[in-house]
């Protein structure tokens, strides 16, 4: 099993999402998060004020598939997130030893 995470623009989840059901992926963790890359920030002006905004909102991605889907998800989501703009993200992939669902007690790939 593998967990892909993904580091992407907020206004790109709803297409995400809508890739990931279209190749039968339905469960997955989203958490809003800041952070900054290459991009280093922006300037904004507020109330004739300039000031640096050093993390940029993004939402990242939680998924967790068996091993042999990993290239299928991690394309799915680069094609889905992608604008050709600084700042569209990362996605990481590891390694997951065990998976158990708290409910029912699966193990592996039956749990998830």
């Amino acid at each position: 099993m593998k967990k892909i995470e993904a580091i992407i623009k907020p206004f790109k989840l709803d297409d995400v999402k809508e890739a990931l059901n279209e190749i039968g992926i339905q469960g997955m963790t989203i958490t809003e998060v800041k952070g900054y890359g290459r991009q280093k920030g922006h300037k904004e002006i507020y109330r004739g004020a300039e000031y640096v905004v050093d993390f940029i909102p993004k939402v990242k991605i939680e998924i967790v598939v068996e091993s042999g889907r990993t290239t299928e998800v991690a394309d799915t989501i680069r094609k889905a997130a992608n604008t050709g703009k600084i700042g569209d993200g990362k996605i990481f992939i590891f390694s997951v030893e065990e998976a158990i669902r708290v409910r029912t007690g699966e193990t592996g790939s039956d749990a998830i």
